[in-house]
């Protein structure tokens, strides 16, 4: 016991010792101990939903796995969508449109989010490092008119301006699966993915994207299901997602890179 006892009395000792020292005085080695301990923030991520459920909002299975990377990346992440009505509504059982119905893209939203969600209308560039868009037709459908219109679509004037916003601040912006059109749309040459440009037996059925990508003036890069393209002048990263029909874990895996780069890119 005694021996334990002066053990203790020793690093005592030497705690105190090092306490007593001005933090100007202290050697660098010291100041790089006291900074070691301190915790680093995470990147504060913002993430854009278009509704809930696939065929007219938001991808659940992709928002699920992005919000998991940034939750395994040490991210804060506050969620967002616009106030606006859907564009229509599908019974999710029959893969058509719900005739006399209507939802809103915010309110549906935040059923993702878990209640805690905010209007599009107020995300600002300037509170946050990086911006994250998943899939899921309400990208198409609700956030721009693609789903119509194709190359000629119109974009969500808040989508706009934050995709602007956070491309003109240097910070970096994540997609995936029907999500890069809105890059392709608002930022001129931008570079991504949506996988392949051949349906392959009908593994990328939605392969002619890439096409409509092209003609929007971007630049499109064949990627596989668990990849994701990095613009690293643009700062934009995409990956293909549900764009391709494979096993989950494979989408998961997709989405996971994308999620990392983006961190990566943000410097958090």
């Amino acid at each position: 016991m005694a021996a334990v006892r002066a053990q203790v009395a020793s690093r005592l000792a030497a705690v105190s010792a090092f306490a007593s020292v001005s933090p100007g005085s202290r050697t660098p080695f010291q100041r790089a101990a006291l900074h070691r301990s301190a915790p680093r923030p995470g990147a504060r991520v913002a993430l854009v939903l278009s509704g809930c459920g696939v065929f007219d909002g938001t991808e659940i299975h992709e928002a699920s796995a992005i919000l998991v990377h940034l939750s395994r990346g040490g991210a804060e992440v506050q969620i967002f969508a616009p106030d606006v009505p859907q564009m229509h509504v599908i019974d999710h059982t029959k893969g058509q449109p719900s005739e006399g119905e209507s939802r809103n893209v915010l309110t549906e939203s935040a059923r993702i989010a878990r209640g805690k969600i905010t209007d599009l209308a107020k995300l600002s560039a300037a509170h946050h490092d990086a911006a994250i868009f998943p899939g899921g037709f309400g990208a198409a459908k609700n956030l721009s008119t693609f789903a119509v219109d194709g190359k000629d679509c119109k974009v969500n004037k808040d989508v706009e301006r934050v995709l602007k916003e956070f491309h003109q601040a240097g910070k970096p912006i994540g997609l995936c699966c029907i999500a890069p059109v809105l890059a392709a749309k608002v930022l001129r040459g931008v570079e991504v993915t949506v996988g392949h440009e051949q349906e392959e037996g009908g593994k990328w059925p939605y392969a002619g994207t890439a096409e409509a990508i092209k003609a929007l003036g971007a630049k499109h890069f064949v990627k596989g299901v668990a990849e994701a393209h990095v613009d690293q002048k643009n700062k934009v990263v995409t990956t293909p997602a549900f764009m391709c029909e494979t096993a989950l874990h494979h989408i998961h895996d997709g989405i996971g890179a994308m999620v990392r780069k983006v961190l990566e890119l943000s410097g958090k």
